[in-house]
């Protein structure tokens, strides 16, 4: 039997992770909209025999009411998804591309239609980033009075996912024969309109685009509070995490894996990927020194702007940076599962307002690994043999300088201990991932009629 593999992609944050990023002579300033910068970050990733690359998306702009901090950080203009992969999908042959859309902001016929045409531009490499925006400042961009509660934008997001799926099932693969000779072009026996009558959707369907070639887009998702891990045993494929300790990551590995059965599904075709922002030096004190200079490009108000999903703008303003923050007995209600993740790590390490910033500063609470190529590995290897990830969503802290060191140190590392490929195994993102090609609905259906 050959051996497990390591799965990994790359988190892409236009100039970086680190909120300084942008700052760093490592970096590319105008990265957000500077597509050549882009081309150079997917063709590393894929050089290093990446899974894919993925970049995170929200339908409005992250902004917290603090123009000094506002004035200072470099993420306010950046490429839609689809329309970026698209274009990268012409200049690379084996790298898949996750692009994040939401449940709550978007229709599902129109997404549907996206991403079955992202997938027949790239030949079988797109994936869904399903989200339903935790974000409360972007409901005024779609003519809403308010953020949809948490529950009815889960209970959506279920029924959306499953309209998509129907939707892509349109046609079966072999409904286009396209038959010069006879002018015969596709067999309308094979068509199918979905009909969905639902809670939240009415969509007749079917999809004006063939079949995707991966049958369907593969299916990521990002959630960890309980209504997010049970959007992903339903629907996902893989899930991205942000765990900083070994049991942490363990315990949500199984917990997740654990609601598949539920659902039909085995622990097998989900891919738990957390995220880990490796500072890679050829020594310690090199990595430490590189993580130090990031570090000492922070403005405090920046610093500072990184807690406001915690805490109210205001209270912050009062806080003192070199003391603790107020300890809340628990999260308070209403913040995402990332905020239950940050608070808690602030609680267990005691953190002052300036240390909680700094740690956040570098990947926003997912796991910073400071060290060598060596270090780097170990702790990779640790966590993927020991229950806790299937691979890992790679968070370059600056770009792209740190995605070309860890594709030059840290891969052949991975590949020298056996843990990692050292060639493509198929042509799609499904085949490198090692994911089954879901059947058509429709034609599982009739499959289940004959037999």
């Amino acid at each position: 039997m050959s051996q497990r593999k390591m799965r990994l992609g790359a988190f892409i944050m236009a100039t970086g992770h680190h909120v300084a990023a942008w700052r760093h002579p490592g970096s590319q300033a105008d990265s957000g909209t500077n597509i050549d910068h882009y081309i150079e970050v997917a063709q590393t990733a894929e050089r290093g025999l990446f899974d894919q690359v993925f970049v995170a998306d929200s339908p409005g702009l992250q902004y917290k009411g603090d123009d000094e901090a506002l004035r200072r950080q470099g993420r306010v203009s950046y490429f839609e998804p689809v329309t970026l992969w698209a274009a990268l999908a012409a200049v690379t042959k084996h790298i898949g591309f996750v692009a994040t859309a939401s449940t709550t902001y978007e229709d599902p016929y129109l997404l549907a239609r996206k991403f079955a045409s992202l997938d027949h531009i790239s030949k079988g490499r797109a994936a869904w980033n399903v989200v339903t925006t935790s974000a409360d400042n972007v409901h005024g961009n779609f003519g809403l009075e308010a953020h949809p509660d948490p529950a009815v934008r889960y209970e959506r997001a279920h029924e959306f996912v499953d309209v998509v799926k129907g939707l892509w099932d349109s046609y079966d693969d072999d409904a286009f024969l396209r038959d010069q000779a006879s002018g015969v072009y596709f067999d309308p026996q094979k068509l199918h309109a979905l009909n969905h009558v639902g809670k939240h959707f009415r969509v007749k369907g079917p999809l004006n685009i063939g079949r995707p070639p991966q049958g369907h887009p593969v299916i990521v998702q990002a959630g960890s509070s309980e209504d997010g891990k049970e959007l992903a045993a339903a629907t996902a494929e893989a899930i991205f995490a942000a765990w900083t300790s070994l049991g942490e990551a363990q315990a949500f590995y199984r917990d997740v894996k654990g609601r598949m059965a539920k659902y039909g599904r085995r622990p097998e075709q989900l891919l738990v990927l957390p995220g880990i922002s490796p500072v890679i030096g050829r020594t310690e004190d090199e990595a430490k020194a590189k993580w130090a200079e990031l570090q000492g490009l922070i403005h405090p108000a920046v610093g500072l702007n990184t807690l406001a999903s915690f805490w109210p703008i205001a209270e912050l303003r009062r806080f003192e940076l070199d003391a603790p923050p107020p300890w809340y007995p628990e999260p308070p209600k209403g913040i995402n599962s990332r905020a239950h993740v940050v608070i808690e790590l602030a609680r267990r390490e005691k953190f002052t307002v300036r240390q909680l910033y700094e740690y956040l500063a570098g990947a926003r609470g997912h796991w910073v690994v400071v060290g060598t190529p060596q270090t780097i590995a170990d702790r990779m290897q640790e966590w993927f043999e020991n229950g806790a990830a299937d691979g890992f969503n790679v968070m370059p802290p600056v770009l792209p300088q740190s995605l070309n060191e860890f594709v030059e140190l840290v891969v052949p590392e991975l590949q020298r201990r056996g843990l990692f490929r050292t060639a493509y195994e198929g042509r799609t993102l499904r085949e490198n991932l090692g994911l089954e090609r879901p059947a058509s609905r429709y034609t599982a259906s009739a499959q289940e009629l004959a037999a």
